[in-house]
């Protein structure tokens, strides 16, 4: 059918596997949720039809206005907002709660493909790049005060469209070194990470003596990263001391471990590494898992929702479910590298990277890798807004992606 020519199969199948396989993981946990998570699907395929049917350049033209009421929705909160498990970030109509930052993703990702799409874009510019710095930065900083630590994490996503664009992977490196120096310094005595940081940049300097040129700029930008980095060795310990509890102790899970806090931090995770490693290899079959129907580990039906498909389906079930996010994360990627568009492109690129940090905080979360931050899993996690806002980005991609194949330009 002619159609149907442009519209992305494996894409779009591989979206529809994800949604069915997470409805009958979330109706084994909790039945009457998997019921209204299938609402919930039923919901997203009627406004992802509409997102189909429509203007493509819709969501060009109107970035901005999408951009200014995602944000404007962020801040309401803090009048508006309903406080659930010390974050204010939820809106409650009767029995019905929406999380406005799933959707603000959405304006972030539009508005920043609109510009950086635009002929007057250059990261070499300055301009340029502090407005796409102002552009991920404005919805971020609402999204930490609220604060919702987890969700300010995925925006990093952002700056993955931008390395795409030329942003230079320099940047990348500086956050992982102040983020590795924080989480040793934690483990290792400040005074043996200082001496190990002077060590690096000396024997550096040493190395490229005779090629730098030695000036006020070089010099001050060398000692600066040495105090920088040395101070935030020296601070990580009373940084951490100065956090809330919770917060305190889901670091403190990765060194101590989980059995060390099995009475409050450390308890969902206890419980899910025990569900995830009782399911074998094959696992225990669907709605069999003691685990999941003894109701053991909270929040099982959203944020680790995958310690279900570890213990129902075991190693062999969890392997094909990755692969699956890899294949369709991938397949993403792929498709945003041929848009002829470069407002498609970006937008492919935004929505991958969106996936991507989602997937990759969450099991590791899961896993006992990553702390807990309260991130949903990728149309697997039970939750309207999640759902809607991924299914939303889903088809707006692949309605991007549909105009582009059949565009004549």
């Amino acid at each position: 059918m002619k159609w149907a020519e442009g519209i992305d199969k494996l894409g779009l199948g591989l979206y529809f596997l994800l949604c069915a396989f997470a409805i009958a993981n979330i109706y084994s946990v909790d039945q009457k949720l998997g019921e209204k998570q299938l609402v919930f699907f039923c919901i997203s395929l009627f406004v992802g039809l509409v997102i189909f049917v429509g203007r493509s350049k819709f969501f060009e033209n109107m970035s901005g206005i999408i951009y200014i009421g995602g944000v404007l929705l962020l801040i309401g909160l803090f009048p508006f907002g309903k406080e659930i498990l010390g974050q204010k970030n939820w809106y409650k109509f009767g029995s019905f709660t929406m999380q406005p930052v799933e959707f603000a993703k959405i304006g972030t990702a539009l508005m920043l493909a609109n510009y950086v799409s635009g002929p007057e874009f250059n990261l070499n510019n300055k301009k340029s790049l502090w407005t796409t710095l102002a552009i991920i930065g404005i919805p971020a900083v609402v999204v930490l005060a609220i604060p919702d630590v987890g969700s300010m994490l995925v925006f990093i996503a952002f700056f993955i469209a931008l390395y795409r664009e030329g942003l230079s992977g320099l940047l990348f490196g500086i956050g992982f070194l102040f983020a590795g120096v924080f989480l040793i310094s934690l483990a290792v005595d400040p005074i043996w990470v200082a001496i190990t940081i002077v060590a690096i940049i000396g024997g550096w300097i040493a190395m490229n003596y005779y090629k730098m040129s030695w000036n006020v700029i070089s010099i001050s930008g060398i000692v600066g990263s040495v105090v920088l980095l040395c101070g935030l060795a020296f601070g990580s310990p009373y940084i951490l001391e100065k956090l809330p509890k919770h917060q305190r102790e889901r670091i403190e899970v990765l060194y101590k471990g989980e059995k060390a806090f099995r009475d409050t931090s450390g308890y969902n995770l206890l419980y899910s590494k025990t569900a995830i490693g009782s399911g074998g290899l094959w696992g225990k079959g669907y709605r069999e898992g003691s685990v999941t129907q003894g109701k053991f580990v909270p929040e099982q039906e959203t944020d680790y929702i995958f310690c279900t498909v570890g213990e129902e389906w075991g190693f062999a079930g969890s392997v094909i479910l990755i692969l699956c996010y890899m294949v369709y994360i991938g397949r993403i990627y792929y498709l945003a590298e041929q848009q002829k568009s470069g407002f498609n492109r970006v937008f492919g690129y935004c929505f991958a990277s969106i996936l991507l940090m989602h997937f990759t905080i969450n099991l590791g979360m899961v896993m006992g890798l990553f702390p807990t931050v309260g991130i949903p899993l990728p149309y697997f996690s039970y939750g309207g807004s999640s759902l809607l806002a991924f299914s939303m980005m889903t088809f707006i991609f692949f309605k991007l992606n549909y105009s582009d194949k059949n565009s004549l330009v």
